[in-house]
């Protein structure tokens, strides 16, 4: 199984929020920081960076460049709230989300091939989910590590997408400048450039006599990274509070058939990724947006914690059923929250549904693993054949 990492991290993300909040300030040079003498520059937005601005200026210098810049103090109460809405759009694409500041994280969608078409598309789903529900962008990086994914996310912002790919990671860090590693600061950097060394592609054909006399101890990280390698493990710092999973359609959606299937093809995602972590929630809650852009959310707390498809298919299709008719559905989520790890049913002399449910779900959990996602998909959401009709005898 293909290891696939993404990196994502918020575009000028304090001045990016202020932006949004006080359209005045949008197009404008936006620069958020300490406001003293003393003071340093937080964040710049991307109009003030044309002054050369940049974050952890001293903000009378940044006063100097650009003096019709608008200066704030910030407001981080604020921006910690955001980056919370940030991080639970995060939690609903994989299990594994690794916070490493306020305004970016890494994710881990190993595995997870069979819910979306491939980790560049679960790339593209958090973005636009950011900016149709934050009004921000985000820019993404798709690779083999955390090293590459990072370094990916860097390369066009803002708004950025770049994916390394299985087998390219030397070539893509080839003619990339020896600053872009880890560990080179601007003096190891210097000294690198006296001895013609400018590039990661030239650092990473040094013999290891001469990495050790460059990096010392460090010198097999250095090479390492220089040859696009890095098993370090996203780690999460926190446990879910809940997994869902959404989707945004194209055109809208108007017909009773449509709706639930597109809810059956969700409940599905979030019966798996429930299963996976081992764990089952009691409380299933169906997000609703209509095309005039108006959201609605409606929720049922069941009796059972559960992780059965069909059981979180059955809710959010009584909870669709009990909205009522709208106008033209633009995106659907469903979500299974108040998480608690699974636990053995408890034998019975009746027909039990719930132990059914997941040996069934277990089986064809295995199936796709084994076959792939496509192979593998509920009688509901396959595709129809045209031709002649038959009826059962």
């Amino acid at each position: 199984m293909l290891r696939w990492i993404i990196h994502v991290d918020m575009d000028a993300f304090f001045a990016s929020v202020e932006q949004r909040d006080h359209p005045e300030y949008r197009g404008k040079p936006v620069i958020v920081g300490g406001l003293g003498n003393r003071g340093v520059v937080s964040t710049a937005s991307y109009e003030a960076r044309r002054f050369g601005v940049h974050s952890a200026l001293p903000m009378a210098t940044a006063r100097r460049l650009c003096p019709q810049g608008i200066f704030l103090p910030g407001d981080h109460r604020k921006y910690s709230r955001v980056s919370g809405q940030i991080m639970a759009i995060l939690d609903q694409y994989s299990p594994l989300v690794e916070q490493i500041s306020v305004d970016e994280a890494f994710l881990d969608v190993t595995g997870m091939e069979w819910l979306y078409p491939s980790p560049v598309e679960i790339a593209r789903a958090i973005k636009r989910q950011v900016k149709e529900e934050l009004l921000l962008t985000v820019s993404a990086g798709v690779a083999p590590n955390k090293f590459l994914a990072k370094m990916a996310s860097d390369l066009q912002k803002p708004d950025g997408l770049v994916v390394v790919e299985h087998g390219r990671e030397q070539e893509f860090l080839r003619d990339l400048p020896v600053e872009k590693l880890w560990g080179i600061g601007d003096v190891t950097a210097k000294n690198l450039h006296d001895k013609g060394i400018r590039t990661i592609g030239q650092l990473a054909r040094l013999e290891p006599p001469q990495l050790k006399r460059l990096f010392g101890e460090n010198a097999a990280t250095i090479h390492n990274l220089a040859l696009g390698r890095d098993d370090r493990p996203v780690v999460s710092g926190h446990e879910a509070k809940s997994i869902g999973a959404e989707e945004t359609f194209e055109r809208d959606l108007f017909a009773a058939d449509d709706l639930r299937s597109a809810l059956l093809a969700l409940a599905e995602r979030v019966g798996y990724r429930l299963r996976r972590e081992k764990t089952a929630g009691r409380t299933i809650t169906l997000k609703l947006r209509y095309g005039t852009f108006q959201t609605l959310t409606r929720r049922r707390t069941l009796t059972e914690p559960t992780q059965i498809d069909e059981i979180i298919y059955r809710t959010a299709v009584e909870l669709l059923e009990q909205q009522g008719a709208g106008s033209g559905v633009r995106l659907l989520g469903v979500t299974v929250s108040q998480l608690e790890t699974e636990r053995p049913v408890a034998p019975s002399l009746f027909d039990n549904q719930e132990e059914k449910g997941r040996q069934l779900s277990a089986a064809v959990d295995q199936l796709r693993r084994k076959f792939g996602a496509p192979m593998v998909v509920h009688g509901r959401l396959a595709p129809r054949k045209e031709g002649k009709e038959t009826k059962d005898d």
